[in-house]
């Protein structure tokens, strides 16, 4: 049976899945799992289709020092999964496709060097996206890979969700607002076309809220406009990155702290967000078990701007029939959809306070003019449609 390989790399972890390709293309969820915590502490682990755990082991950092090494024990362990069959492709999660790239694409040198070019427009990610294609093109040469990009779903925005109020030289080379978790959005418009068909054909905003977040518009499943734009930096704040800021702030700290690149590019992903704001953590759990005034500011300041911004998207759409709430903090922080809720109440949202505690997949209440949902993302699924179909796209005719 042939087998598909997903690999969603971040900057300390590998998500990865094997799906099982039957009959008419149906992809069967064969395992899932991750290599988290990799240089500090990491730890291998992996569920079957079931949901039984097949592999749970942790390591030293010096054992597991860098994705790399983690890629290298991933493989061996995943080609020994697999009887020593080889995937008939592999399929990554891209974060910038840049200017170039609208789909989902085959992997070859060439397309290599232009996402290479795209890492200073997302620093966190790119390279951790990038390096697991390398290292799979050395180890399993002759398997295709696919890159599929979070920013190919907000390709279809009009010119004025599109642009910036600069010159028209700059957007030509490129500089516009491209939108990103285009992968978890678009799975979104493809599960709420299962289990509320209705609400799919209307005008919802997606809230992506984890350790970075944003919010899409979507009329008719179709991305209209984002709160991200040039690179992941924009919108919401994150767990370490600002949110919106006014480019000022940045001329400010070259001309007046005599800030270079280099240090307000550190400031700006990995010092700012959350953490920048409560000096107390990054992560949203520790923030709502603490009572450090810091704490506090950073969960008001993120409701505060999740509620802005939905207000600007449903202007943008001129209405507003559905809101969803997806990723870590959208999916298990009933506290923070309550909030949320609570200040949207002018547009006819009613909350159901007890479906929000148990995370109901409908959290508003019956007769709510605005609808509110929980609905698990799954970024991965998304790429093995993407790569199945492209590796169907390039097989000869015949």
């Amino acid at each position: 049976m042939d087998h598909l390989l997903v690999v969603n790399a971040g900057s300390s972890s590998i998500k990865f899945r094997i799906y099982a390709v039957l009959p008419g293309d149906r992809l069967d969820l064969d395992l899932k799992g991750a290599f988290d915590g990799i240089g500090a502490h990491p730890h291998l682990f992996a569920d079957d289709d079931h949901g039984r755990r097949v592999e749970d082991d942790a390591f030293t950092a010096g054992q597991v020092p860098t994705v790399a090494a983690a890629l290298d024990r991933l493989d061996d362990w995943l080609l020994e999964r697999l009887g020593g069959e080889r995937p008939v492709a592999v399929g990554h999660r891209v974060v910038h496709g840049g200017p170039d790239f609208a789909n989902p694409v085959p992997v070859d040198d060439a397309v290599i060097a232009k996402l290479e070019a795209l890492v200073p427009l997302a620093p966190l990610h790119q390279p951790n996206n990038l390096l697991p294609i390398r290292i799979i093109r050395d180890r399993l040469p002759g398997v295709p890979q696919v890159a599929c990009f979070d920013t190919a779903f907000h390709r279809g925005h009009p010119d004025v969700a599109d642009r910036f109020a600069l010159p028209e030289a700059l957007y030509r080379e490129g500089v516009r607002r491209y939108g990103f978790h285009g992968l978890s959005y678009e799975f979104i418009a493809h599960r709420l076309a299962e289990i509320a068909p209705d609400l799919a054909k209307g005008r919802v905003v997606a809230c992506h809220l984890g350790a970075g977040a944003s919010a899409c518009a979507m009329v008719d499943g179709r991305s209209v406009e984002s709160t991200m734009g040039f690179t992941a930096l924009d919108g919401l704040p994150m767990a370490t990155r600002t949110g919106q800021l006014d480019p000022g702030v940045v001329l400010y700290l070259v001309q007046a702290k005599g800030l270079g690149a280099a240090a307000i590019e550190r400031l700006l992903y990995r010092e700012s967000g959350l953490l920048g704001l409560s000096g107390v953590s990054a992560d949203m759990r520790d923030l709502e078990a603490s009572r450090e005034p810091g704490a506090v500011l950073a969960i008001d300041y993120f409701v505060h701007r999740i509620v802005r911004e939905i207000g600007a998207l449903a202007a943008a759409m001129q209405g507003l029939d559905g809101i969803v709430f997806t990723a870590g903090i959208g999916e298990n922080s009933a506290a923070l959809r309550a909030r949320v809720m609570e200040r949207l109440a002018w547009l006819g949202l009613v909350a159901d306070p007890a479906a929000n505690a148990r995370r109901d997949t409908v959290v508003s209440a019956a007769g709510s003019r605005v609808q509110a949902l929980v609905v698990p993302t799954d970024e991965e699924f998304m790429i093995a449609r993407h790569t199945l179909a492209t590796l169907r796209a390039m097989a000869p005719a015949g």
